[in-house]
């Protein structure tokens, strides 16, 4: 999900579906397994909330295909946000991926919804910290346009036109406990 908003969300309509989430994972394992000519070297980074489970599922998908999962890891940009200031005066940091097998691999780093870029260059800013990948790439389930930030998906599920006012929601069962993709709008 795009962040917390402090301003309640209208539910406009729903984008995707669960099976239609999961069609999308399937297309886009196919495409990163077609551009890299198999999983040997790949890594999946998924950032933290929501790209890590999306980032489990493009491995286990890979795995399926290919019979060899690429490693997993999840990535927390937390402190590396340059908005750290308003997300809450005292933020809370998991650690959640100790060692990440970066160094000398091509590593996809996996998130749901690509906005202004903020978020990715902050991701990038983290993942150098765990060494110096071959090669970084970005997947993202929904691309919604507005960027601030010259950074672009390399692997897109879905482009989304959509206004300042909207927000797009991105719901997965393994946090959220419900399969959906909403557009909403800020009241």
């Amino acid at each position: 999900m795009e962040g917390a908003s402090p301003k309640p969300v209208r539910e406009k309509a729903q984008l995707m579906s669960a099976a239609e989430i999961d069609r999308t994972l399937v297309r886009l394992a196919h495409e990163i397994l077609e551009r890299h000519n198999g999983a040997d070297g790949l890594v999946m980074v998924g950032i933290r909330r929501r790209g890590a489970p999306l980032a489990e599922r493009l491995a286990r998908k890979i795995g399926e295909i290919e019979k060899v999962q690429p490693p997993v890891g999840i990535l927390d940009i937390t402190f590396y946000r340059d908005d750290l200031s308003t997300i809450d005066q005292k933020p809370v940091v998991q650690r959640l991926a100790a060692t990440l097998p970066v160094e000398g691999n091509t590593v996809i780093l996996v998130d749901d919804v690509l906005y202004t870029g903020r978020t990715t260059r902050a991701a990038l800013d983290a993942l150098v910290d765990h060494g110096r990948p071959r090669r970084v790439e970005l997947c993202v389930l929904i691309d919604r346009g507005h960027r601030e930030l010259p950074i672009q998906a390399n692997y897109v599920g879905r482009v989304v036109q959509t206004s300042d006012r909207e927000v797009i929601e991105v719901r997965l069962r393994e946090v959220d406990q419900e399969e959906r993709v909403m557009l909403c709008e800020r009241s």
